[in-house]
């Protein structure tokens, strides 16, 4: 349901084609819902028919722009203010965590390394992601990079724990 909002929400900002979705959406949105580009079509498609988002031009090869309705504008913000966001509570990484002790401390110390490396390169990426954009006003941006900051923050703080956690794995036998 929320590549509906998420679509919706990018619309929101402007006309666009699913061309120029698929390119922000890759740009922005994929680093906290991921979607491919046949679930985005067909997504838009279910839009269009639900009458949340209408077709406002048509080029060549089968180009269309979209432009968000009346009707997806408030079913947009009826999200928004309205609904309660489902917290996700599962977590894979953190269920292996508690196991660590079935196996070998070497081992439990390469996930651990494993988990603190991946966190400070997704890291890195985000923080490059955020120098190679040009950060404006306009609400998507402004609201954009205060999303990409959460992330940034929060793999900052995997990486740390994970470092953290390695120091504090008993000392391995000879």
């Amino acid at each position: 349901m929320s590549l509906r909002y998420a679509l919706l929400g990018l619309l929101s900002d402007g006309p666009a084609s699913g061309y120029d979705l698929l390119r922000t959406f890759k740009l922005s949105l994929a680093n906290v819902w991921p979607a491919t580009q046949s679930q985005m079509y067909t997504e838009l498609t279910k839009l269009a028919g639900a009458e949340l988002i209408a077709v406002t031009d048509e080029g060549p090869r089968g180009r269309k722009e979209y432009t968000i309705t009346a009707a997806g504008l408030e079913d947009l913000r009826t999200w928004l203010t309205t609904t309660t966001p489902k917290e996700v509570h599962r977590d894979e990484t953190l269920l292996r965590i508690f196991f660590l002790g079935v196996i070998p401390p070497g081992l439990a110390r390469t996930y651990l390394t494993d988990i603190a490396e991946r966190a400070e390169r997704e890291h890195a990426n985000l923080r490059e992601l955020e120098q190679g954009i040009d950060w404006n006003e306009r609400d998507l941006s402004r609201y954009g990079h205060l999303a990409l900051e959460y992330g940034a923050r929060a793999t900052a703080l995997k990486a740390e724990w994970a470092r953290w956690a390695l120091e504090n794995l008993p000392p391995e036998q000879d």
